[in-house]
């Protein structure tokens, strides 16, 4: 077949949903006491935007804590056509590496995305309040059945 016959395949609804969370947003976060931390309140900056080919969220997150930089995130968000459901590809300035995505899938204005490791669960829940506005919460556990609170935030957009 001639190349020019050839069709790329193009980002799915499901893809577009994820443009939810494209933008520049400041959030006013709450970091609950930790292994790693002994919590209290901070401030994020996060960028995030659709790119390669409508496929992907990629998003990069700087937390601050008494003016300094205390954690940082990137992520890679997309929808995987074989098994149906939503990936988060995390990497953290904690320096732990998952040995694969976050899964998982929206209910109504939820989505919902779960991994585990070695160490425990993670759950990350990022709920759409508005077109300018959206919750997020990580979570742990160690089992995958009782949840406790690592990290909420409200994040506003401002781009």
């Amino acid at each position: 077949m001639p190349e020019d016959h050839l069709v790329a395949p193009s980002a799915l609804e499901a893809h577009r949903k994820l443009a939810a969370f494209a933008g520049e947003w400041n959030g006013e976060e709450v970091v609950f006491p930790s292994r790693w931390n002994a919590g209290g309140p901070a401030t994020s900056h996060v960028v995030a935007r659709i790119d390669l080919n409508g496929f992907y969220l990629i998003q990069d997150t700087r937390q601050m804590r008494d003016g300094k930089e205390t954690f940082a995130t990137h992520g890679v968000f997309t929808y995987d056509r074989e098994d149906r459901l939503y990936k988060l590809y995390w990497h953290d300035s904690l320096g732990y590496f998952p040995p694969s995505p976050a899964s998982g899938g929206w209910s109504g204005k939820t989505l919902t995305l779960v991994r585990g490791s070695l160490r425990g669960n993670a759950r990350h829940v990022y709920e759409v309040i508005d077109d300018n506005s959206y919750a997020m919460k990580i979570q742990f556990s160690p089992d995958a059945e009782g949840w406790s609170d690592v990290l909420t935030g409200v994040y506003r957009r401002i781009n």
